[in-house]
């Protein structure tokens, strides 16, 4: 009896070593197929089983990680798998459709948004994402899907002051056209004309003061 059961117990220690191995064989697979944008090698190991909501060694999901690069090959095989997490976020509170917004992927967004990804949120929101990056329209999609236009981050930063500094003049223009408030101050002492000029745009700083 003795002897069964000590060779069920080393049995059982076999197949976890086995697991553990593959599990971890699996992993390095998976995001290396990520890199390289491979679908086939990503679609094969959802099939065994692989969570898509895995993340990397440096706490990215599986989603944010493909629309950042871009693998769009293999974000659309995670698109197909029932248990994604469209929301789910970095270590900076950073989701896929924050991402999206910074890469002015209006195709995602809505994709994102169709399927529940959240408007905004406390904080660091993807409206100020939006604001940041290249396509106005990917900062008119939040704001008319209800996206606060003067969302502040933990600093007190507006969507106005990311624009100003980093994103497209016509997202200032939106912005404003919106009701985005110029005056305000983060907890720096900055506005939106401090940030424009703070990134080298003396003009629209001008212009924001004026107006």
């Amino acid at each position: 009896m003795k002897f069964d059961q000590c060779l069920k117990s080393f049995l059982y220690l076999i197949l976890a070593i086995g697991f553990s191995v593959a599990h971890a064989g699996a992993y390095e697979d998976f995001f290396r197929a990520l890199d390289r944008d491979d679908a086939r090698t990503v679609t094969r190991l959802l099939q065994r089983g692989f969570d898509p909501n895995s993340r990397n060694e440096a706490g990215q999901p599986a989603l944010f990680l493909a629309l950042q690069k871009p693998s769009p090959a293999v974000a659309d095989a995670l698109w197909t798998h029932p248990q994604l997490d469209v929301d789910a976020f970095n270590a900076a509170g950073e989701t896929p459709l924050m991402m999206a917004a910074l890469r002015g992927n209006l195709e995602w967004m809505q994709r994102l948004l169709g399927r529940g990804a959240r408007v905004h949120q406390e904080g660091w929101s993807p409206v100020h994402y939006a604001a940041t990056g290249p396509e106005p329209k990917a900062l008119e999609l939040l704001l008319d899907r209800g996206a606060p236009v003067d969302a502040r981050s933990p600093t007190g930063t507006t969507p106005l002051m990311m624009a100003a500094r980093y994103g497209d003049e016509r997202s200032v223009a939106l912005l404003l056209q919106r009701g985005a408030d110029r005056g305000l101050r983060n907890r720096h002492g900055a506005d939106a004309a401090q940030f424009a000029r703070d990134g080298g745009r003396d003009a629209l700083a001008q212009q924001l003061e004026r107006r």
